[in-house]
Protein backbone atom coordinates (compact mmCIF):
# COMPACT_ATOMS: atom_id res chain seq x y z
CA UNK A 1 0.00 0.00 0.00
CA UNK A 2 1.39 3.38 -1.01
CA UNK A 3 1.13 5.66 2.02
CA UNK A 4 2.64 8.82 0.59
CA UNK A 5 0.29 11.77 0.03
CA UNK A 6 -2.74 10.17 1.70
CA UNK A 7 -4.64 10.98 4.89
CA UNK A 8 -4.63 7.76 6.91
CA UNK A 9 -5.60 6.63 10.41
CA UNK A 10 -2.53 5.16 12.10
CA UNK A 11 -4.47 2.69 14.25
CA UNK A 12 -5.93 1.10 11.11
CA UNK A 13 -2.55 0.44 9.47
CA UNK A 14 -1.50 -2.39 11.79
CA UNK A 15 -3.71 -5.11 13.30
CA UNK A 16 -3.49 -6.99 16.58
CA UNK A 17 -2.53 -10.66 16.44
CA UNK A 18 -3.14 -13.01 19.39
CA UNK A 19 0.00 -13.49 21.48
CA UNK A 20 2.17 -11.47 19.11
CA UNK A 21 3.93 -8.25 18.28
CA UNK A 22 3.23 -7.00 14.76
CA UNK A 23 5.17 -4.24 13.00
CA UNK A 24 4.69 -2.26 9.80
CA UNK A 25 7.45 -0.01 8.47
CA UNK A 26 6.03 3.23 7.10
CA UNK A 27 9.32 4.93 6.17
CA UNK A 28 12.77 3.38 6.03
CA UNK A 29 15.44 5.86 4.98
CA UNK A 30 19.13 6.21 5.68
CA UNK A 31 18.39 9.08 8.11
CA UNK A 32 15.68 7.25 10.07
CA UNK A 33 12.58 5.10 10.25
CA UNK A 34 8.89 5.30 11.14
CA UNK A 35 7.43 1.99 12.29
CA UNK A 36 3.97 1.15 13.61
CA UNK A 37 3.66 -1.68 16.12
CA UNK A 38 0.78 -3.55 17.72
CA UNK A 39 1.32 -5.55 20.91
CA UNK A 40 -1.14 -8.06 22.28
CA UNK A 41 -1.66 -7.92 26.05
CA UNK A 42 1.39 -9.21 27.91
CA UNK A 43 3.66 -8.91 24.87
CA UNK A 44 6.65 -6.60 24.72
CA UNK A 45 10.22 -5.92 23.72
CA UNK A 46 12.89 -7.15 26.10
CA UNK A 47 15.47 -4.80 27.53
CA UNK A 48 17.92 -3.50 24.94
CA UNK A 49 19.78 -0.36 23.91
CA UNK A 50 19.81 1.60 20.67
CA UNK A 51 22.44 4.01 19.37
CA UNK A 52 19.81 6.72 18.72
CA UNK A 53 17.06 8.42 20.69
CA UNK A 54 13.74 6.67 20.06
CA UNK A 55 10.44 8.58 20.07
CA UNK A 56 7.38 6.47 20.94
CA UNK A 57 3.81 7.73 20.56
CA UNK A 58 1.09 5.42 21.88
CA UNK A 59 -1.75 5.41 19.34
CA UNK A 60 -4.16 3.29 21.40
CA UNK A 61 -4.09 1.20 24.55
CA UNK A 62 -1.48 1.39 27.29
CA UNK A 63 2.15 0.36 27.68
CA UNK A 64 4.70 0.19 30.44
CA UNK A 65 8.00 1.62 29.25
CA UNK A 66 11.04 1.00 31.42
CA UNK A 67 14.09 3.22 30.97
CA UNK A 68 17.13 2.44 33.12
CA UNK A 69 14.93 0.60 35.62
CA UNK A 70 12.35 3.40 35.94
CA UNK A 71 8.80 2.44 34.89
CA UNK A 72 6.52 4.80 32.97
CA UNK A 73 2.91 4.06 32.04
CA UNK A 74 2.18 5.63 28.66
CA UNK A 75 -1.36 5.75 27.29
CA UNK A 76 -3.10 6.65 24.06
CA UNK A 77 -2.17 10.14 22.90
CA UNK A 78 0.97 10.21 25.06
CA UNK A 79 4.60 9.94 24.02
CA UNK A 80 7.96 9.18 25.57
CA UNK A 81 11.52 9.53 24.30
CA UNK A 82 13.85 6.67 25.09
CA UNK A 83 17.41 8.03 25.20
CA UNK A 84 20.23 6.61 23.11
CA UNK A 85 22.48 4.01 24.71
CA UNK A 86 20.26 3.62 27.81
CA UNK A 87 18.62 0.23 28.52
CA UNK A 88 14.89 0.24 27.87
CA UNK A 89 12.01 -2.18 27.38
CA UNK A 90 8.29 -2.13 26.54
CA UNK A 91 5.43 -4.25 27.90
CA UNK A 92 1.74 -4.19 26.94
CA UNK A 93 -0.37 -3.43 30.04
CA UNK A 94 -3.29 -4.07 27.67
CA UNK A 95 -3.20 -4.35 23.89
CA UNK A 96 -1.60 -1.24 22.46
CA UNK A 97 -0.35 0.30 19.24
CA UNK A 98 2.57 2.68 18.95
CA UNK A 99 4.50 4.68 16.42
CA UNK A 100 8.29 4.41 16.79
CA UNK A 101 10.39 7.18 15.25
CA UNK A 102 14.14 6.68 15.01
CA UNK A 103 16.27 9.53 13.66
CA UNK A 104 19.87 8.62 12.94
CA UNK A 105 22.36 11.37 13.58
Amino acid sequence: MDLIGKALTMSELVAYQDGSVVSKTLIDKKIGTLTLFSFDSGQGLSEHTAPYDAFVQVVEGEAEVTIEGQNHVVGAGQMIIMPANKPHSLQAVKPFKMLLVMIRA
